[in-house]
């Protein structure tokens, strides 16, 4: 009875660390082609509207409800201890540092990631990516970059969009029906927010780019040539991405602090 257990674990073990080596070698691939992608200007530039303008919709509703949500719990929860003026800096920190990058790295997982990995899953199943090669094209140099540094370009100006809508739903609820004085609002958030509180969650955004691309380009790149291969790259996309985003918040947060 124990012999099963322990030989499905050593295999549970084994396929992980295996994952975890391919990850790498495509990432240093992916790294080694980076600057000569950046010439490919016209490309990237395609691949930032497909990751990022398309995504400006969920983006922005998304910030403006959030920040609505924080101005009513914040004005809330600081009523009580009678700072309903800070509730600007409350919520200016909480999406600049934390919400911003956070919830726009899972939504950016959510659209755009599964965009991109059913797109060279797709590529895959119809032999595109097979024909490049034939032809001496490397696919990973003409296909995979610009969409990679398309989503680790996008996903910064996303974040940055949505921390300033949430800070504007804050200001919505927290000023025009909550009644907080609206010179102390922005005050406040002038006085607490500092240079290094906006490179935080720059940084964060950055580095959640990154991952979110590259597992998306990952996963639909090396998908099975089928519709349910296809299928599961896009499902093992957002699965892959959320938990690393969350992990990498935590691994982040602790170093900065």
């Amino acid at each position: 009875m124990t012999a099963p257990i322990i030989r499905e674990l050593v295999e549970s073990v084994r396929e992980t660390l295996e994952t975890l080596g391919a990850y790498t070698l495509f990432a240093a691939r992916v790294a080694r082609e980076t600057p000569r992608a950046l010439w490919r200007f016209g490309l990237v530039v395609e691949q930032v509207h497909n990751s990022g303008a398309l995504s400006l919709v969920i983006t922005m509703l998304s910030g403006l409800f959030v920040g609505m949500v924080l101005g009513l719990q914040g004005f809330d929860l600081l009523e009580r201890f009678g700072s309903e003026d800070s509730l600007g800096s409350v919520t200016a920190l909480g999406l600049l540092k934390e919400l911003g990058p956070v919830i726009t790295a899972l939504l950016f997982a959510g659209r755009a990631g599964t965009a991109l990995a059913s797109e060279l899953g797709l590529m895959r199943a119809t032999d595109q990516l097979a024909a490049m090669e034939m032809m001496a094209v490397d696919p990973v140099r003409r296909v995979v970059m610009p969409r990679f540094l398309g989503g680790v370009i996008s996903m910064p100006l996303l974040a940055g969009i949505f921390s300033l809508i949430g800070i504007y739903g804050a200001q919505l609820v927290g000023v025009q029906i909550m009644g907080v004085d609206a010179g102390q609002f922005w005050s406040q958030m002038r006085g607490a927010v500092e240079f290094e509180d906006v490179m935080e969650g720059a940084l964060k955004s950055v580095v959640f780019g990154v991952a979110c691309s590259l597992v998306a380009v990952y996963e639909g790149y090396h998908s099975v040539p089928t519709a349910e291969g296809v299928g599961r790259a896009t499902t093992r996309t957002v699965v892959i991405s959320s938990v690393s985003v969350l992990l990498l918040d935590y691994m982040l947060t602790a170093v900065m602090l």
